[in-house]
């Protein structure tokens, strides 16, 4: 059992919580997000403590506060040497992570999202990915990256999931339109997407290989491939992911 502390309790470190709290971990989660916070304490037994008293109770802290905040929130704690830090939060460098944490400088950054609770979820880290093994594996996978700039950049992908969550929800309006059961277009468009990704071999090139499958020449499935490159979706995907991708190294 290890004693975990999170600092900022909103919907990416909820999960967190209740799979660790599962796993026998002990929790303590600051009082950020007061809501959350009282729930999790109702429904799993964490303590919920102001944010100084989360560092002296953990020896594992996860900083899950908004990037835009983290100096603020961060700069008055006093963390331990022997302190090892998770952050999940996109944008905020390792040398500035080794700063605000000092004297602790064990610090691992990675990308959680909400179905880890479920497992399932691709959880990449960097620079050392033995800690969150230990926490997640083998429900979740959990892989090292090359450098920091890798792990930006997969940051940059993650970004795309609710663009990509956005286009199923204007085909879900779009079939409610046409059917009048919106309770029924989005089950459908969720299901659809979710059963064939969860079918779906995940070798290298196996998202382009199912898509050629579906979009043969003559088939409807083509005429909408056709239609989104037509439209400039794909080049707006990748003109977006590089923006984020220069936000996120401080280039923007």
């Amino acid at each position: 059992m290890s004693r975990i502390g999170f600092i900022g309790t909103g919907h990416i470190a909820a999960p967190m919580v209740r799979f660790l709290v599962g796993k026998g971990h002990q929790v303590t989660v600051s009082e950020r997000n007061a809501g959350v916070a009282a729930a999790l304490a109702r429904s799993h037994g964490v303590t919920v403590s102001v944010n100084q008293a989360v560092i002296d109770a953990s020896d594992v802290v996860f900083l899950s506060v908004r990037p835009q905040i983290a100096e603020e929130v961060l700069a008055p704690l006093a963390f331990r040497a022997d302190q090892q830090i998770v952050s999940v939060m996109a944008g905020v460098s390792h040398a500035r992570l080794t700063s605000l944490c000092a004297p602790a400088d064990d610090i691992s950054v990675t990308i959680p999202l909400g179905y880890l609770e479920q497992g399932g979820c691709p959880l990449p880290v960097w620079p050392d990915d033995h800690l969150l093994r230990t926490f997640f594996a083998p429900e979740n996978p959990v892989f090292a990256v090359a450098d920091e700039r890798a792990l930006n950049m997969h940051f940059a992908v993650c970004a795309m999931l609710p663009g990509i969550l956005d286009l199923m929800a204007t085909g879900a309006e779009w079939l409610t339109d046409q059917t009048g059961d919106a309770a029924q277009a989005d089950f459908y468009a969720a299901q659809l997407i979710a059963g064939y990704l969860t079918a779906m071999t995940k070798e290298a090139g196996a998202l382009a290989n199912e898509r050629d499958g579906l979009a043969t020449e003559g088939t409807i499935s083509i005429q909408m491939t056709r239609a989104l490159r037509g439209g400039g979706a794909h080049v707006a995907l990748r003109n977006a992911m590089a923006a984020i991708g220069e936000r996120l190294e401080g280039k923007s």
